[in-house]
């Protein structure tokens, strides 16, 4: 297929999804904020050209934010992106609860990889295919361990459950 690309597009807490597009293409995917804090200002996104699991093992294409209201992580985001016929790709980040976008436009220019480098990073990513699937499996359980905790200690801050656990503490 001539007017196609591969896409491996990694989604924090749902694995990675790899697939051959024809060229235009667009999809899109909501996640969630997921940060070391609440409250947070602001999203940022990278938007990454490479095939390894690892995104200091990709080559970094741009990034940008997208503003929201100060609220708990876990608000969703919905992410889009888009190739079209002349190969430029657009990234799209929009916080729902409150209808803040922005947009990045890559171009087919100097910021991206030559075909070369493409077919090097390619055989990169199936040379360390096994190292790349184990650090993605240590990943996504240190984000589930992170998650419990984060929710348990959620859970230990509401009074309810704090007067059942520690009754002498009313």
């Amino acid at each position: 297929m001539e007017n196609a690309f591969r896409s491996i597009i990694k989604y924090p807490n749902s694995g990675m999804d790899s697939l051959l597009h024809p060229i235009p293409f667009r999809t899109s995917k909501v996640l969630s904020t997921k940060v070391l804090w609440d409250n947070q200002c602001s999203v940022l996104i990278r938007v990454y050209e490479g095939e390894r699991a690892r995104a200091s093992d990709n080559y970094l294409l741009g990034s940008f934010g997208t503003p929201c209201l100060p609220c708990p992580r876990g608000q969703p985001l919905e992410v889009c992106f888009s190739i079209d016929e002349n190969g430029i790709l657009t990234v799209t980040a929009k916080e729902i609860s409150t209808d803040n976008m922005n947009v990045i436009t890559i171009t087919n220019g100097k910021e991206r990889l030559s075909t070369l480098e493409i077919e090097k990073m390619i055989k990169e990513a199936e040379k360390y295919h096994v190292e790349d699937m184990q650090f993605v499996r240590k990943a996504n359980v240190m984000s589930a361990l992170d998650s419990c905790v984060y929710n348990m200690k959620n859970t230990l801050k509401k009074k309810v459950v704090n007067l059942m656990l520690f009754p002498s503490r009313k």
